[in-house]
């Protein structure tokens, strides 16, 4: 029965003109042989043998016609306009980008294609650097006769290799389907194919032993019967296309250099046009000036044009969606609208009219507020096409980096002339250190510095609790607008020669190397931030080796091969070599009002000289080391004074908490001084003071508080009484 069916079915193709035996053929087949149980269950459906031959007849009268009207009938490459993208026939409709441009690598494009044989040229370069752009810009330059006579009338067709390989389930299918690409391109004689990403027809369908796509196309390339562009990237070229040396001598590489700022920005002028009709706006000129010089300075892991492009392609959405959207304002009118209304239902459901008519009242007011609103609105969205400005672009890199806005927007230099104003608000005492810190940093900022290296190399000598760490904190929330821009290392981690890998990221191969390095990691995730190495003198002489990279180039190379940019860092280390030599001098300051302020600063170069000299003495730090670092800044130790206002900066955090409690704290002079005096220790610097204010001032205070003793709008009096700190409330005077 099955063969009388299928006999059958050969007979109805054969009388419907078709070359092929489908599905719909068997089908008739089915019905025509009346025996068996397919037919009995189509006949109990009511389906009949003439009436699905007059619906095959139909539906095939309707595809033969479809075909005539799109063309595919006469196609000589079938396959090919299935499985690629004809760019030619996208150029001829205007939907490509115009390319700006890149005239050297499109005609040696030229030339390569010209060849007699292997003439098939690879393009080589960074992801995003204008590849595919460059084959598109061919693609016009062929449609608008700008090619020499041997290319005209060519077809450059993007073949997709995934779509190539989809579907092909059973052993021999995808070499078939590829044959046809081949045989197809062969016999139209003017198609060029372009792969993208070509690394990829490199073991594409080698499934059970098959033969791969690129042993099946290399006899064909070799003899220039069909001509291929390939794209791809430095590293998938050398990882999967130079170790094929057969595929790699058919292929003639060409080098896409990224382009420069300036070759940038003339491209996005020149598709600008393009972004403008899609977002319906206009972008401004300097809008695209921000651009291109943010996405050079900020966004390092990425390529030009393509991160430029992105910015602004970004930032027309955001205009484009913020015009669109209703104000927030216009929002909340609405619900707090929505939401007098069912009150003004409940009360009047609970007969209380008098509240009624005062909630109709409001209803009223925000009745008129809305329509006020509405037509500001709409007037604001008739006033013309929105603009794209510079602070757009500068708010989505901020999105994109974690910079705030103002660090990208603002002239920078009013802020950085008050660079020394911010940085004492948290740091006290150490006006020559902060001097040095602020001089570089604006020397860096003007500009006058290797626009390699990092913004600042330091480092912070002297005793411990002097206030290193947090001049380094402080550093960081004035350059990046928060104490979450610091990346710390404690260098006593890193006394092995072992742990040195650590850094960069553990050798391929052993446990770890999925990892990466503790440094170059935080980096690559936030590569604007202050880098703290505490501790430098702990470390084992290999880490010193590898900072000398970072000083000089700006970049370090991690276990994986990828380079991780430190040229929007600030490197802070820390040491405490010298810092006996500063507590011998430990009433130099400019609180220690003991000589005039000229001999203090003498008494103060005199030793910075010393402990610098202690420095150069240290084999750790040799003067290759020495000589890459902006500024050697010297910490002299606190006097009581410097404790003093520490303790007032100290309680000033404590006073601002019991603010948002509603609790007034007021500290006497007499307790001041005794939580200064208490707190202070020449060996230890201020650090003792923290738990000293905690201990005296904090805890107590808070057992008084969950005791009830001190209520909100309460005024709290920390008092020093006979050598004890003592808290009492203010008694007002009764009126």
């Amino acid at each position: 029965r099955a063969k009388r069916a299928i006999e059958f079915a050969v007979d109805e193709a054969r009388r419907l003109n078709s070359s092929y035996i489908g599905v719909e053929h068997l089908l008739l087949g089915l019905l025509r042989e009346s025996e068996g149980v397919a037919f009995s269950v189509l006949e109990s459906f009511g389906i009949t043998l003439e009436r699905t031959r007059d619906e095959v007849n139909r539906v095939t009268k309707q595809e033969t016609v479809r075909t005539r009207t799109t063309g595919r009938a006469a196609t000589r490459t079938p396959t090919l306009d299935q499985l690629g993208t004809d760019l030619t026939a996208l150029a001829r409709a205007d939907k490509l980008d115009p390319i700006i441009g890149r005239n050297k690598e499109i005609e040696r494009i030229v030339q390569i294609l010209s060849r007699r044989t292997k003439n098939n040229p690879a393009l080589i370069g960074e992801a995003g650097v204008g590849k595919t752009a460059i084959v598109e810009g061919l693609a016009q330059r062929i449609i608008a006769g700008e090619v020499p006579e041997i290319l005209q009338g060519k077809r450059i067709i993007a073949l997709d290799i995934g779509a190539l390989v989809a579907g092909t389930k059973y052993r021999g299918e995808f070499e078939e389907r590829l044959k046809r690409v081949i045989e197809e391109e062969k016999t139209a004689g003017n198609c060029i194919l372009f792969i993208d990403e070509m690394q990829t027809i490199v073991g594409a369908g080698a499934a059970e032993g098959a033969v791969d796509a690129s042993n099946l196309l290399k006899p064909s390339l070799s003899r220039g019967e069909i001509q291929c562009i390939g794209a791809t990237t430095l590293d998938d070229y050398r990882k999967y296309v130079e170790k094929d040396p057969a595929l790699e001598r058919r292929f003639q590489p060409v080098l896409v250099a990224e382009p420069t700022m300036e070759e940038t920005l003339e491209i996005l002028r020149g598709i600008k046009h393009r972004y403008e009709e899609f977002h319906q706006l206009d972008i401004s000129d300097e809008a695209l000036q921000t651009s291109a010089t943010l996405a050079t300075r900020y966004i390092a892991d990425r390529f030009l044009p393509d991160k430029a492009i992105d910015l602004v392609d970004e930032a027309g959405s955001r205009v484009r969606i913020k015009r669109g959207s209703a104000p927030i304002g216009l929002a909340e009118a609405r619900r707090a609208l929505e939401s007098v209304r069912k009150e003004k239902e409940a009360a009047i459901a609970a007969q209380q009219y008098e509240y009624s008519g005062e909630l109709r009242d409001r209803e009223l007011q925000l009745t008129e507020r809305i329509e006020t609103m509405e037509k500001e609105w709409q007037v604001k969205k008739e006033q013309g096409r929105p603009i794209v400005t510079s602070e757009d672009i500068a708010e989505v890199a901020s999105m994109w980096t974690g910079i705030p806005v103002i660090k990208l927007t603002i002239d920078e230099t009013s802020r950085l002339l008050q660079m020394e104003e911010a940085l004492h608000r948290r740091i006290i005492g150490q006006d020559e250190a902060i001097n040095t810190v602020a001089k570089a940093v604006r020397r860096a900022r003007a500009g006058l510095k290797d626009p390699r290296r990092p913004i600042g190399v330091f480092i912070f000598l002297g005793p411990t609790g002097v206030g290193k760490t947090e001049l380094v904190r402080a550093l960081s929330e004035f350059m990046f607008g928060s104490e979450d821009a610091l990346v710390r290392l404690d260098m006593s981690e890193f006394m092995e020669p072992h742990n040195v890998a650590r850094l960069v990221g553990a050798p391929p191969g052993y446990i770890g190397y999925e990892e990466g390095g503790q440094l170059t990691e935080a980096v690559r995730r936030k590569s604007y931030c202050v880098i703290l190495l505490d501790e430098i003198e702990k470390a084992h002489y290999n880490v010193f080796n590898i900072l000398l990279q970072i000083f000089d180039d700006g970049h370090l190379t991690d276990a994986k091969g990828r380079r991780v940019d430190f040229r929007n860092s600030i490197i802070v280390m820390t040491s405490n070599v010298g810092g006996e030599l500063i507590k011998r001098h430990m009433t130099i300051g400019f609180a220690a009002h003991i000589d005039g302020e000229r001999k203090q600063q003498t008494e103060y170069e005199k030793m910075k000289e010393n402990v610098l000299g202690e420095v150069k003495k240290d084999q750790r730090f040799r003067p290759e080391f020495l000589n890459r670092i902006d500024a050697q800044v010297v910490f002299h130790a606190l006097s009581e004074e410097h404790i003093r206002q520490i303790v007032d900066l100290m309680l000033n955090q404590v006073i601002a908490s019991l603010k948002e409690k509603n609790v007034t704290l007021e500290v006497t002079d007499g307790a001041r001084d005794f939580l200064g005096k208490k707190g202070y220790d020449p060996d230890f610097g201020a650090r003792p003071l923290r738990r000293t204010i905690q201990n005296l001032v904090e805890d107590p205070l808070s057992e008084a508080l969950l005791r009830g003793e001190f209520l909100a709008g309460d005024t709290v009096i920390v008092d020093c009484v006979e050598e004890k700190i003592v808290m009492r409330p203010l008694v007002k005077d009764a009126v």
